[in-house]
């Protein structure tokens, strides 16, 4: 009776292994991909502001000479949106 027992946690364990990524969709869904398409594009939008934030605050006293040229780019970029 105990090795049909230790059999049958041994095949549940198995199981459970090879359909983890089932379960884990299953039951904790991420929650970006319920997203509606007003809540996407927020999110996008309040990235775009950190980002923008972010390398305005770079800038600091002596204006765009304290940017990178990448920088200077991606704030173009952003603006530009």
């Amino acid at each position: 009776m105990s090795g049909v027992l230790i059999l049958g946690i041994i095949v549940a364990a198995v199981l459970l292994f090879f359909n983890r990524a089932w379960i884990k969709n299953r039951f904790f869904p991420d929650e970006r991909r319920n997203y509606t398409i007003d809540d996407q594009f927020n999110s996008d939008k309040r990235e775009r502001e950190k980002e923008i934030d972010r390398l305005l605050s770079k800038m600091g006293k002596n204006g765009i000479s304290d940017l990178s040229p990448k920088d200077r780019k991606r704030l173009d970029e952003l603006s530009k949106m």
